[in-house]
């Protein structure tokens, strides 16, 4: 019992860093509010280094995330009739977003993200929450800014929640 509480102390902090990460992802890319492809961002930097391995698990290269989120995001702008490098002076020339100090919020998808990991360590709570989590939560989502990225760098859902599952089994619980 003890050995539970202090895992879900533990968890906590895992929340808590990656919540504060997508936050500042979110921020980076002038957005208030994280979405998903926020949080699968900040799970590549937790410290277990889960989400890395599951990106070598496909061959991927988990550093390309950030720009293949910037060229989808160029593209849905393009789709709309607009071009983006209108776009990136005024982007450039603005004052860096102030994280909003009110109750923390995310965008639908960040919400799914959230809610998802909250399924998750209802169905697996001996293992610690790790960065595949959060993969394999994103991987559930079907549509929007991350599935686009991930299609970017030739990664399909399918194989990306197979490869967080794969990592998942060969981390033991506590």
């Amino acid at each position: 019992m003890f050995q539970r509480i202090r895992q879900r102390f533990k968890d906590m902090g895992t929340l808590k860093a990656l919540c504060e990460g997508a936050e500042r992802h979110a921020l980076q890319d002038g957005q208030q509010e994280p979405g998903a492809e926020h949080f699968l961002l900040a799970a590549l930097d937790l410290p277990d280094g889960a989400a890395r391995r599951t990106f070598a698990r496909l061959a991927a290269d988990p550093d390309g995330l950030r720009e293949a989120i910037a060229q989808q995001h160029g593209d849905a702008l393009r789709g709309i009739g607009i071009d983006p490098s209108l776009v990136a002076p005024m982007e450039e020339g603005g004052a860096p977003l102030k994280a909003a100090r009110a109750l923390y919020t995310a965008k639908p998808s960040g919400q799914a993200v959230i809610h998802e990991l909250a399924a998750q360590r209802e169905q697996d709570q001996d293992r610690p929450l790790s960065g595949a989590h959060v993969v394999l939560a994103v991987a559930s989502i079907r549509q929007g800014a991350s599935v686009r990225a991930l299609a970017r760098l030739g990664i399909g859902l399918e194989a990306i929640g197979a490869a967080a599952r794969d990592e998942l089994r060969s981390t033991r619980g506590p």
